[in-house]
């Protein structure tokens, strides 16, 4: 239930959702931030709220952070009506920069007010953003309109919506009750008997101006008492890692340790405009490799504001050139590099941004939206080499699924590797999935479960496995597994029965480039999953390739990740 967050603190957080966002709600909110400030600091955040709202401060009055209302705020109803991936976006973003600018010790996250305009959708907005910020929720459902079987259903469609957004039901509040009809709340109480979550039946009490509040609270405590909300507040809940909650801490992530990227592509629109919006938000460091007054002057046209905070580095500047053929020649005399050849080769940008790393004026490089993965890889693979110990590189992809993330390998690189270029892709993905803060379980995919097909290839995949056991002991690992049992708990009972890694795997491993960039692109485009890669795992310094059909947002995440993955080389 604690969301760990920035420098070690950890925030208590859950999330008020209801269907109708009004009839009771808003006495929700407030007894709920009331209980938790008995004995937290705590805050207010509204995701979604006209900025003509008032009763998001006296929430804050109520909580006793230090905060303003803007700062509680992210989106109005319209904007996420119209756009709720946007909406999404930007509110797991100021999520980020939330927590760390106002320091609470709690948080009550109050979702959508009722909106004149209907959204069929944004019932349903409000737990995936319940799930992207990893809080539990709170459920408020109104009695007013329902009895008590209506109620019911109504309740159960709710838990069953929320968990379905990858979330968990932290308790249930049903609102609206008349106080004068003891039939009703009879009828309630029998209703809700069975209810496995804790739950409370709320008194009808006006809750929107400031009069409202302390008798509302009052009437709120006497129905839920403190120590029970806190008490059903005080449980380890699922904390879902959404794609837009994983790209929102890899941007924060990048941005709490600086790094230095090249971008040699520096003249392509898809990269300016990336650059722009990391530059914008102090994310990184970018050098970009071309003409600076063409590429401003583009940025003009583009309409982008921040362009000018990047270093600019022109290929015919002799103050780098010649340091850089100088070690160039160094590097590569032993096949042949002349300092003429050397000059050629820095006429390619990929190469020359990539010796800017070299060279330690960048720690990473991002490439590849107008040049295929050959040129980005080859000039890492020539002068930055392999780390010490490492005999390949490797093309892993993070693939961001509803609630997690997973790692999917060799998906870019290595066409047929053997059983000990199998193993190592295995330990390089392992630490790829450390990185990012996923504990890995390794699978070792193929046709065959745990010896239920035979052949050249299981035979493959079995040795891989063993030999990855004798190279990290340590490390959760199942194979040859195929990838039904891999994924799912239930398959992994029928066909991997009493392995406690098989169904739970969250670094798959391919037997071959062909299987594993196919399952890449199958499940990117059939799930709808956020694939961010690859990562190119192994060299001594980050070079990451993009797709050459890459979306801006795409080449933000790319480089982002090539800046996170830079902080572990220091």
């Amino acid at each position: 239930m604690f969301k760990q967050s920035h420098k070690g603190v950890t925030v208590k957080t859950v999330f008020i959702a209801s269907p109708e966002g009004q009839n009771g709600r808003n006495v929700v909110a407030a007894g709920v931030t009331a209980a938790l400030a008995t004995q937290f600091t705590t805050a207010s955040f509204r995701p979604i709220v006209c900025h003509k709202d008032t009763f998001t401060q006296h929430l804050i009055d109520l909580g006793g952070a230090t905060q303003t209302f803007e700062q509680s705020r992210v989106v109005c109803p319209n904007r996420a009506t119209r756009d709720h991936e946007a909406a999404r976006g930007d509110i797991s973003r100021a999520w980020e920069t939330f927590i760390p600018s106002v320091r609470p010790e709690a948080v009550v996250i109050t979702g959508s007010d009722h909106h004149a305009v209907f959204d069929p959708e944004g019932f349903v907005l409000d737990l995936q953003i319940a799930a992207d910020l990893q809080a539990p929720v709170f459920l408020a459902i109104c009695c007013i309109p329902r009895n008590a079987k209506e109620v019911r259903r109504t309740l159960d469609a709710c838990i069953a919506r929320t968990h379905k957004a990858g979330s968990s039901v932290a308790g249930v509040f049903i609102t609206g009750l008349d106080t004068n009809d003891d039939e009703k709340l009879q009828s309630l109480t029998q209703e809700l008997a069975d209810l496995s979550y804790p739950h409370w039946i709320i008194p009808a009490h006006a809750c929107k101006e400031a009069e409202d509040i302390a008798p509302s609270v009052q009437l709120f405590q006497k129905a839920a008492p403190t120590e029970e909300i806190l008490s059903a507040l005080d449980t380890t809940f699922k904390t879902p890692t959404t794609p837009f909650a994983f790209q929102a801490q890899l941007l924060t992530k990048a941005a709490n340790d600086k790094q230095t990227i090249v971008l040699p592509e520096g003249e392509e629109d898809r990269i300016i405009k990336a650059a722009d919006y990391l530059l914008e938000r102090d994310i990184v460091n970018l050098i970009i490799v071309g003409n600076s007054e063409e590429i401003l002057k583009r940025a003009g046209e583009l309409n982008l504001k921040n362009l000018s905070k990047a270093r600019f580095q022109s290929m015919d500047d002799e103050e780098v050139l010649v340091p850089m053929v100088e070690k160039l020649v160094e590097l590569r005399a032993h096949k042949g590099m002349t300092e003429e050849k050397a000059r050629q080769t820095l006429s390619d940008a990929s190469f020359f941004g990539t010796m800017l790393v070299v060279l330690g004026q960048a720690d990473g490089l991002v490439s590849g939206s107008i040049n295929s993965t050959a040129n980005t890889v080859r000039p890492a693979l020539q002068v930055i080499k392999t780390k010490p110990g490492q005999s390949l590189v490797s093309g892993a992809f993070l693939m961001c699924f509803e609630d997690h993330v997973a790692v999917f390998a060799d998906c870019a690189i290595n066409l047929n590797p053997n059983a000990d270029q199998l193993a190592q892709i295995a330990l390089q993905s392992a630490q790829t999935a450390r990185s990012f803060g996923i504990e890995p379980h390794v699978g070792m995919l193929s046709y065959s479960t745990l010896g239920s097909g035979s052949g050249p290839d299981v035979d493959l995949v079995t040795e891989a496995t063993q030999k990855e056991r004798d190279l990290d002991p340590e490390l959760k690992v199942v194979g040859p597994i195929q990838f039904d049992a891999a994924w799912s708990p239930e398959v992994a009972l029928t066909k991997a029965q009493g392995n406690d890694i098989a169904g739970h795997v969250n670094v798959f491993v391919f037997p071959d480039l062909s299987a594993g960039n196919i399952a890449y692109k199958a499940v990117q485009r059939s799930s709808g999953a956020l694939a961010i890669g690859p990562v190119l795992q192994g060299l001594n310094k980050p070079v990451n390739d993009l797709s050459r059909g890459a979306l801006v947002e795409d080449i933000i995440n790319t480089i982002a990740l090539t800046a996170v993955y830079a902080q572990q080389d220091k």
